[in-house]
């Protein structure tokens, strides 16, 4: 069984910067404590990047949400460092357009068609965004993969809508740690 880590979206952007949120903020020490958690058992971590390009606001989400974040090459685009600093595990990043990231199968190359190989915990921002988006692309994917997201790590848009995410992903069997 391979133990993944999926770390969505905790770039500076969401967290300090263009997008920022006290709940995101608050989430930083629970997330870092669950990486060095993963670091310490010798685990899979993967972290992913909103990732635009200079033309962001001519795009259908810079339409819809006209705030340009996670330029590429830009300070807000990187991960915070306090997540990276010290992971001594050899880890991914994946630079995801868009809330769902479709290329997983080629990042996790399950050895089993149906993913039951596959034990995923994702953690990030925002859960009513990027976590749901990917949590259900993967069920989708893999539906024998454990998919689970604890949600004393994510932070959503709103406290509702994290809450509304978490609901959904629990309807679609992906199991959530609510301590």
């Amino acid at each position: 069984m391979r133990n993944i880590l999926i770390v969505v979206d905790m770039q500076k952007d969401f967290v300090t910067g263009a997008l920022a949120s006290a709940e995101a903020q608050a989430i930083l020490p629970e997330v870092k404590a669950k990486i060095s958690e993963y670091d310490r058992a010798g685990k899979e971590i993967i972290f992913t990047r909103d990732t635009h390009g200079e033309d962001y606001m001519q795009t259908n989400e810079g339409k819809h949400l006209p705030v340009p974040h996670c330029i590429k090459g830009t300070d807000g685009w990187q991960i915070c460092s306090e997540l990276t600093d010290g992971v001594t595990s050899e880890y991914k990043t994946v630079d995801k357009p868009t809330f769902g990231f479709l290329g997983w199968k080629d990042v996790l190359a399950s050895e089993t068609a149906d993913g039951s190989d596959l034990d995923i915990e994702m953690i990030g921002v925002c859960t009513d965004i990027c976590v749901v988006s990917n949590a259900l692309i993967l069920k989708a994917l893999y539906p024998e993969a454990t998919v689970r997201v604890d949600a004393g790590c994510c932070a959503g848009v709103t406290p509702e809508a994290h809450a509304a995410a978490l609901a959904t992903m629990r309807s679609c069997q992906v199991d959530i740690i609510d301590k």
